[in-house]
């Protein structure tokens, strides 16, 4: 059934990522808040929100994890699963639609592997500029890094670089 699904949705997902394509338009301003959208295993051996606040010195942070296993046993505070989005890619669970609403500056989504359910919701986040690893999916972010995930401090001062290069973050 899961498979089904999957299928289902990315079927949905392509034609919205094509329709986001079209009418995509990058912000110019600095940054200042950042939403993060992040895989379990990643979230569950690196607090990516401190090493947010270490290198970019900003506080309005924020992080979602999709739990695709262990579900029972972890300690991610908020986290999404397969049963938040239906079948037609609509979030149900409140505090992860609000999540997706919110316009950060900068969304990142720290995971390095094709999964539908982070794909899409980085897709439907409403931030203004995104920022993921190269070889997730080109068309779903304004800015690639080739790195491994859990190099989390080579990644942030990467992006961190090219951010001030960009004018969106001092020095």
């Amino acid at each position: 059934m899961l498979a089904i699904k999957k299928a289902f949705l990315k079927k949905k997902f392509d034609k919205l990522l094509t329709d986001k394509e079209n009418s995509r338009i990058v912000s110019d301003k600095e940054i200042v808040s950042v939403g993060v959208i992040a895989s379990q295993k990643i979230s569950n051996f690196i607090d990516i929100e401190a090493e947010i606040k270490k290198i970019f010195e900003l506080q309005d942070i924020k992080v979602f994890s999709f739990l695709d296993y262990d579900k029972k046993n972890h300690t991610i505070n908020s986290y999404f699963t397969e049963k938040d989005i239906d079948w037609n890619g609509e979030i149900q669970k409140t505090d992860f639609r609000d999540f997706l609403d919110e316009p950060f500056d900068l969304l990142i989504g720290y995971f390095d592997t094709k999964n539908i359910f982070l794909e899409l919701a980085v897709l439907k986040s409403k931030a203004t500029f995104k920022v993921g690893f190269s070889d997730v999916n080109q068309r779903l972010y304004d800015m690639e890094i080739a790195e491994i995930p859990s190099k989390i401090d080579n990644f942030l001062n990467e992006l961190k670089k090219y951010l001030v290069i960009l004018k969106k973050m001092k020095n």
